[in-house]
């Protein structure tokens, strides 16, 4: 396979690259210090750029490029801030893939172009206090009751919880056990009988909210279903994209942080010169770019392998798993190199040090990517509760 960018992917990335150092920069700051998600008119802002939906049709009201170009955009917005790119990630790489890709045309073309125009934030809403990685086990409810769909249950972990404008639910639609029973709706903000927890405060990520979700006779209108009972799989292939979606935040804030402390090592002065004369520093320097190399290669191949569809489980698997402990390894490196400066607040390695660690849990942790990956090798899945 051939990566090189052509000019038109070239001119793109410089302008997406502008756009985030001259525009985002004071927002970032902005969402980091109040936790607070970034408004309308930020999504205004890049729906104006062409930023949101990069990869959906025009049909629908995206850009229509590929995933390729959804990574290039979405790696320079996320160096300035993996928060501050959480819509852009959303729209490219999040649930409203599996809206474009299976739900009726007629929810399809209400709810897509509104994601692509800024109007609407989806987020997506798996987990449960007792269904993390083990997903099947999930007991949300849906029931079919005459035009409506009534929801039971308690979902964890929802990143955009409280914000959103709507949420792609996995839910129970039915009594076949496992998988065979899973679907999807889309719960819009403001349904009779959704309410939600405590803002959760984490170690990262600050400004992409989180917060349990509680249905409690939830009623939501038929059409709304995304996936029936028995689509879990399809739920998962779309989720196949959402891991080159991490795998782009991994390589993002890794690479922004080399970027500062390969300056700053350049600047940097001990024993009367520059650090980057000293070899230890040269070596971590090396091994932090061949490290950054070979994700981008990585998550080229997945994308590149997915043209237009949803790439394999095993390629997006590999990419995230490998940037997962990639983005750990080189923030972690590049505030040694910085020594107390790069422990301090007022620089920014600690905070992508503390939002490096966030995508190996987020969207499968990195031992259930090569879970996935063992999986794929010998053709078949592993019995985990055996």
């Amino acid at each position: 396979m051939d990566f090189t960018l052509s000019d038109e992917q070239k001119t793109l990335q410089e302008t997406v690259r502008k756009f985030a150092q001259t525009e985002l920069v004071d927002i970032a700051r902005q969402v980091e210090q109040t936790a607070t998600p970034v408004g309308h008119d930020v999504l205004k802002r890049f729906a104006e750029m062409g930023l949101l939906g990069v990869n959906l049709p025009e049909a629908l009201g995206g850009v229509g490029l590929g995933h390729f170009e959804a990574v290039l955009v979405l790696e320079e917005i996320a160096k300035i801030s993996p928060a501050v790119a959480f819509p852009v990630f959303e729209s490219c790489f999040g649930p409203v893939l599996a809206i474009a890709h299976f739900a009726p045309e007629i929810l399809k073309q209400r709810i897509v172009p509104k994601v692509c125009s800024g109007e609407m934030v989806i987020a997506i809403s798996m987990s449960e206090p007792e269904a993390g990685t083990a997903l099947t086990d999930l007991t949300t409810t849906a029931r079919l009751q005459g035009d409506s769909y009534i929801l039971q249950g308690q979902k964890r972990w929802c990143s955009g919880g409280g914000h959103a404008d709507a949420y792609l639910v996995y839910t129970r639609m039915s009594d076949a056990p496992g998988a065979r029973g899973i679907g999807a709706v889309l719960v819009e903000n403001g349904a009779d009988g959704l309410s939600f927890g405590k803002n959760e405060v984490h170690m990262g990520l600050r400004g992409v909210a989180s917060a349990d979700m509680f249905f409690d006779n939830c009623i939501i209108p038929k059409g709304n279903m995304v996936v029936d009972s028995g689509g879990f799989r399809k739920l998962m292939e779309a989720f196949d994209l959402e891991r080159c979606g991490n795998t782009t935040m991994s390589l993002a804030i890794a690479q922004s942080a080399f970027d500062y402390v390969l300056d700053y090592t350049r600047t940097r002065k001990q024993f009367g010169k520059a650090v980057v004369e000293f070899q230890a520093v040269q070596l971590k320097l090396a091994e932090m770019a061949m490290q950054l190399e070979a994700s981008r290669l990585l998550l080229y191949r997945a994308v590149t392998g997915a043209a237009a569809g949803l790439p394999s489980v095993a390629d997006s698997s590999i990419a995230k798993c490998y940037a997962n402990e990639m983005v750990r390894t080189v923030t972690e490196q590049a505030l040694q190199l910085m020594g107390g400066y790069g422990y301090s607040t007022e620089y920014p390695i600690e905070q992508k040090l503390r939002d490096g660690i966030a995508w190996g849990i987020a969207g499968g942790t990195i031992d259930i990517q090569k879970v996935n990956i063992a999986a794929a090798l010998v053709g078949r899945r592993f019995n985990q509760r055996g």
